[in-house]
């Protein structure tokens, strides 16, 4: 019997990333992605200000208003699983983190790969990457749509297979890790509907720390400093281009786009899961 997955849960990026080098569901299970699916979401709610019901997987908060402001309440029973479809130009694809607004359609998405060893496979990954972009943006050249690749830093060490290896001896970055960085790159910074459909708005690439004192954290040399698919700059870049082409270039729908903002005394801010990014409040004294 298939059993029922598991609702979209707030985390923390560290503690999904620690899920994920974990892998405790196995390798050809979803258990060890999922949590990242979920970090996302969560995360477009609090920093992004999409609404919880617009995106899927559904994250687990609710929406109060407060006379003319927003708050937001950490609820975690509202949280739901999924995937949605999106019809491409070629195929359909189920995509793993998706807003879709009502009349519109999906306005913003993030496909999300893992990829635990056996490195040399990279090259497969930028073929899909660069197929499930295509096929996207053929049916919904507007919409923003983000990569982010996430890889276990095996280090090398007795017992580690050369093709496992993510970061060398002597503290390098492994030439394949390195090749595929550099081909990303250039998928990467899409920033008009009429740019190549073959591009994503933004690309990342994250390396997870397999130490069992820094397990789930990210390694900060890699990729390097001013580097397009640093993880930091990663969910800025599609706040930017949706805003661009769905709230500036479409005034007349922004009623329906405009991203929101979080009363700073919202009960989801009192406490909880800690947050590796500035929540999107509005400061507004009642």
């Amino acid at each position: 019997m298939a059993r029922t997955p598991a609702p979209c849960r707030w985390i923390s990026f560290q503690d999904a990333l620690n899920a994920f080098v974990q892998n405790v569901s196995g390798h050809q299970g979803s258990g060890h992605i999922k949590p990242l699916h979920w970090y996302v979401a969560c995360r477009l709610v609090l920093e992004g200000g999409f609404r919880p019901d617009d995106i899927t997987p559904r994250p687990p908060f609710e929406i109060r208003p407060r006379g003319s402001r927003l708050s937001l309440e950490h609820v975690p029973e509202s949280g739901r699983a999924g995937e949605r479809t999106i019809l491409g130009g070629l195929k359909t694809k189920n995509v793993d983190v998706v807003v879709t607004k009502n009349g519109i359609g999906p306005v913003l998405a993030v496909s999300m790969k893992g990829t635990l060893n056996a490195f040399r496979n990279l090259t497969n990954r930028m073929e899909e990457a660069v197929g499930d972009c295509t096929n996207l943006h053929i049916s919904y050249p507007a919409l923003v749509y983000g990569f982010l690749q996430v890889m276990r830093a095996n280090r090398a060490s007795e017992g580690v297979a050369p093709n496992d290896i993510a970061i060398c001896q002597n503290g390098t970055i492994a030439d394949t890790i390195s090749r595929y960085h550099d081909i990303m790159a250039r998928l990467s910074g899409r920033d008009d509907v009429r740019s190549e459909t073959t591009r994503y708005e933004a690309v990342a690439l994250v390396l997870a720390d397999t130490e069992p004192s820094r397990a789930g954290e990210v390694v900060e040399s890699f990729p390097p400093e001013g580097s397009p698919l640093c993880v930091r700059g990663f969910f800025e870049s599609l706040y930017r281009q949706y805003d661009q082409r769905f709230v500036y270039a479409a005034p007349g729908l922004e009623s329906v786009t405009r991203r929101l903002a979080w009363a700073a005394e919202s009960p989801a801010f009192a406490g909880g899961v800690p947050v590796d990014f500035r929540p999107r409040l509005d400061l507004a004294v009642t």
